[in-house]
């Protein structure tokens, strides 16, 4: 890999392997592009290189930390499953012991090498001031009674009960980029009080039964504790319901923007107890407010919201109001700590900030084996988490980093009349395309022609999205 230690070089063995795709770029005239993307595969590459290097401590012996390294690359690598032998086969062993032995058997520490990719995603996202953490559960469904916490029980990724295990995440979102940043497997009741299928499956003797908003209260806890808990949390229904998530949330000055169902009851300043979709009513015609909880794939995600004032002069209720739909409603509760600003804009930003966790979770099982493991016992399952992590972060922090040096792209549409630019620009850099170039490092192929292909083809597509909107938007009035 010593040839990509320059930008030309680089170019030059790409241009050597593939003078077809290197021809379409140069008909558009798009060195300039093709050096930006070799700039930032060295820049993720150089990001690969500095959190391994940060996690050489948590291994007893060289052999499970080069085994650690391979496996990273692999889950980064364009595999079509990221389980130990296809790992094992991209790292050229001969077979997948190596790999199973990581999981299973060698000695290092994963909860440490958890803190260790946590405080490297914290670091490289930076924004503190303005993130959010955002709290949510993926399941990984499974055959058998065997793997570890595996019961039926509903999954989002399945859409239903299905049998499965679940894990609750952490997600550190700032405007620039975001990462999973702490995971704790959920074992069920059934398995915390079944002493043989504990040994079985090696569930650490200290571990006792929690409910998933309590492990989340441990994730914040383990935050807060190293100083690295931005100011505000959000999650959907299963945290919002629970008390004892919002009280440690009150209790320690962070803000909140919680789902909660439409039989969440709320105090009002006069004392009455209503539920929140009763509650809903009261908000005038006139004073629901138009806003954007943030940018879609296809345009500004726009809904009409409402606020009630409660009780207490901290808290408040939440509703997002569909703009086609107003029978489509979701409640949140919130809670805004002494000395921080109660404005209707801050909470709709921050209630926009949940949909970061379930890009974290597609990219994370599309991209870099979340849901791959093929693992039974907890051990393997907690390590191999915390490797999708790094891996995951790897990308996610040089995904960031090329944002913040990105040309800006053309102005959207402002009307349905509008006429599309002649060169509609690339869209930044995504996590996604993080990895492929890092495989560009040692699959050169033609990654590079298709990085600038999908990323002009994306920032087309953003424009015209953008209008169809406004084009919608013209014919409703």
């Amino acid at each position: 890999m010593t040839w990509f230690g320059r930008g030309s070089a680089c170019r030059s063995r790409c241009e050597g392997s593939h003078p077809d795709d290197l021809a379409v770029v140069r008909q558009h005239d798009h060195d300039g592009v093709a050096a930006a993307a070799v700039v930032e595969a060295q820049a993720a590459y150089a990001k690969l290189a500095e959190l391994m290097g940060a996690l050489a401590g948590c291994f007893a012996r060289i052999e499970p930390r080069r085994a650690a390294c391979a496996y990273v690359r692999g889950l980064i690598a364009d595999l079509p499953r990221k389980n130990c032998w296809r790992l094992a086969e991209h790292a050229g062993d001969a077979s997948p012991d190596k790999m199973q032995r990581l999981l299973e058997r060698a000695s290092w520490d994963a909860a440490a090498a958890m803190r260790l990719v946590r405080d490297f995603a914290v670091a490289g996202l930076g924004d503190r001031d303005t993130a959010v953490v955002v709290l949510d559960e993926s399941g990984q469904e499974k055959k058998g009674e065997r793997s570890v916490g595996v019961k039926r029980q509903y999954v989002g990724c399945a859409g239903q009960v299905t049998n499965a295990i679940n894990v609750v995440y952490a997600s550190y979102a700032t405007a620039g980029g975001h990462a999973i940043v702490a995971a704790r497997p959920y074992l069920p009741k059934e398995w915390a009080c079944d002493r043989e299928r504990r040994a079985a499956a090696g569930v650490p003797e200290d571990m006792v039964f929690a409910t998933k908003p309590a492990l989340a209260v441990a994730m914040l806890t383990e935050l807060d504790q190293a100083e690295m808990l931005p100011p505000w949390v959000t999650g959907d229904e299963v945290y919002g319901r629970d008390r004892r998530l919002r009280d440690w949330g009150a209790d320690h000055g962070v803000g909140y923007v919680l789902g909660v169902p439409r039989s969440f009851r709320i105090q009002l300043p006069s004392g009455a107890r209503l539920r929140a979709d009763t509650a809903s009513r009261l908000v005038p015609a006139g004073a629901w407010t138009r806003a954007c909880c943030g940018p879609g794939s296809k345009g500004d995600r726009d809904y009409a919201w409402g606020w009630l004032a409660t009780a207490s002069p901290r808290h408040h209720l939440l509703v997002r109001r569909s703009l086609t739909d107003p029978a489509d409603l979701a409640f949140f509760t919130c809670y805004v700590p002494a000395g921080r600003p109660a404005t209707l804009p801050v909470l709709v930003a921050v209630a926009g900030r949940r949909w970061p966790v379930e890009e974290d979770f597609q990219v994370g099982k599309s991209h870099f084996g979340l849901a791959d493991s093929q693992v039974r016992t907890y051990t393997a399952l907690f390590r191999h988490i915390v490797l999708c992590m790094a891996a995951a972060a790897i990308c996610a922090t040089a995904a960031a980093a090329a944002r913040s040096r990105a040309p800006a792209l053309p102005p959207l549409p402002t009307s349905p009349e509008a006429t599309p630019p002649e060169d509609p620009g690339l869209i930044p850099f995504t996590v996604a395309e993080i990895t492929r170039l890092l495989n560009l490092l040692l699959q050169p192929h033609h990654y590079l022609h298709w990085s600038w292909w999908r990323r002009r083809h994306q920032a087309r597509a953003r424009w015209h999205h953008h209008r169809t909107r406004l084009e919608q938007q013209a014919a409703a009035t």
